[in-house]
């Protein structure tokens, strides 16, 4: 089994029956990762694993802290199957060293888990970062005005989302230009 299977498969088991619409969001995170796949080369379904288990902490049958990038992560870290370079992508996925620090988890986050190259951070940000809660696409702007709404503004989550906004909106700027980067260069001339 490959990796992206493997990713699908236990991504699955941990999400699709105790919570169905985080399920549905990670299928629509891997669905914009397989979009990527002509900026990403050979990375691509490395990304798209990471898609698929960015919120795999969230699953009951393995949140431990509560924080879900961590949580996942280490649930991750050794187990056979597991990439090192996925495993640091769910930990570090969508600025949560800015929700670690909220939690007073930053320390954890950082001293267990390298991050891995920018290119990526940001390709698996945007991924996140322009999909709804049910897996339909939408925009940065949108999508972190609907997490502060849902979470309410004076919570962990509403404070991290508000003080990462910059870089989720840059990090969409910056997929977004190497997607049209792409496209200009393939025009026939």
């Amino acid at each position: 089994m490959g990796l992206t299977e493997w990713a699908y498969a236990l991504s699955e088991s941990l999400l699709a029956e105790p919570l169905p619409r985080r399920w549905a969001h990670s299928l629509g995170v891997a669905e914009r990762a397989r979009s990527l796949s002509p900026i990403l080369g050979h990375d691509a379904g490395l990304l798209e694993a990471a898609a698929v288990l960015h919120d795999i902490g969230y699953s009951p049958a393995i949140a431990a802290t509560g924080f879900h990038p961590l949580d996942g992560a280490r649930f991750l870290r050794g187990r056979e199957g597991a990439d090192e370079r996925v495993v640091r992508l769910v930990a570090h996925h969508s600025c949560a060293l800015l929700e670690a620090e909220e939690r007073g988890l930053r320390q954890d986050l950082e001293g267990e888990f390298e991050l891995e190259r920018s290119d990526l951070v940001d390709a698996l940000l945007y991924c996140d970062m322009t999909t709804t809660p049910d897996g339909t696409q939408t925009t940065s702007t949108e999508r972190v005005d609907e997490i502060v709404q849902r979470y309410g503004p004076d919570t962990i989550v509403g404070r991290f989302i508000q003080r990462a906004a910059p870089e989720i909106h840059a990090a969409a700027k910056r997929v977004g230009e190497r997607i049209a980067d792409l496209s200009v260069r393939d025009q026939p001339r």
